[in-house]
């Protein structure tokens, strides 16, 4: 019986699962996973400890700013866009306060709270449950922070994207390479993926290698701050010790590592970092 790649994977994953043979497969893909997923050495690239973003919602003051953050973000990395929400893959995407932040909405809270729509991604979080159950390691966390999804590795048994709290993973359902907007548009220097892979917010790990902040960032006008989270002296650090924060789902313990900024002054930058 012949049997491709694909489906040999398939299998070992389903093996790592049930607990045989996981042990040896893990170790094989361990050392090769990360060493090809991190990124070669660069004196321009931007490094840290623990990356993180802290969202201002008073910035994203309309529905303009919002969408402009998104569509940098999948046009840079060739999001496909079926117009349909039953194929939809997204990185960055919106929702209401109540499906961003449940239990934590009350009768008193401010309207415009409540129906304003949050910039939701990929939490990157310390202790993320879709690595966990990653049978083939193609989801793993690098030393930085950043959870990784290598696209290549993947086996499309979605187990992330059911451990995901936040559903911050979309599967390809359709082959993403015929979706309308990559057929006129498609960024040649990030890869597309399949049919049948799992994909999502990887922080721009690509960007960063060359000394740029994340796409979503950069297009935010301030809304949104990337740093890092280990780095006292950091502005996210500064923002987080003046600003009152949320986060989504933390009594989950996933401890995820985006921060929205609520209420207040209408500037989240401190006066001394301005």
């Amino acid at each position: 019986m012949s049997m491709n790649r694909r489906e040999f994977l398939k299998i070992a994953g389903i093996s790592t699962i049930a607990g045989i043979g996981g042990t040896a497969l893990a170790g094989g893909l361990r050392k090769g996973v990360i060493e090809a997923a991190q990124t070669a050495p660069n004196t321009d690239a931007l490094t840290g400890k623990k990356w993180g973003i802290a969202i201002d919602m008073s910035k994203l003051k309309s529905e303009e700013n919002i969408k402009r953050v998104t569509e940098a973000c999948h046009r840079i990395h060739n999001v496909p866009d079926f117009s349909n929400t039953k194929d939809e893959v997204k990185w960055i995407w919106t929702e209401t306060f109540e499906h961003s932040f449940p239990g934590q909405e009350h009768k008193f809270m401010a309207e415009d709270m409540k129906h304003k729509p949050f910039l939701l991604l990929c939490n990157h979080c310390d202790n993320p449950a879709c690595v966990r159950v990653c049978p083939t390691k193609a989801t793993f966390k690098r030393k930085d922070g950043i959870v990784m999804q290598d696209m290549h590795r993947c086996i499309g048994c979605r187990f992330c994207m059911a451990a995901c709290p936040f559903g911050a993973r979309s599967f390809n359902y359709k082959n993403p390479r015929l979706a309308k907007n990559l057929q006129e548009y498609m960024n040649p220097e990030f890869p597309t993926r399949t049919i049948g892979v799992v994909e999502k917010c990887t922080f721009c790990y690509e960007r960063l290698a060359k000394g740029l902040k994340p796409a979503c960032v950069e297009e935010s006008n301030g809304a949104l701050v990337f740093g890092d989270l280990e780095d006292p002296a950091s502005e996210i650090r500064k923002i987080l010790a003046s600003k009152h924060t949320i986060r989504r789902k933390p009594e989950l313990g996933t401890e995820p590592n985006i921060y929205y900024i609520i209420g207040g002054n209408d500037y989240a930058v401190v006066p001394e970092i301005k």
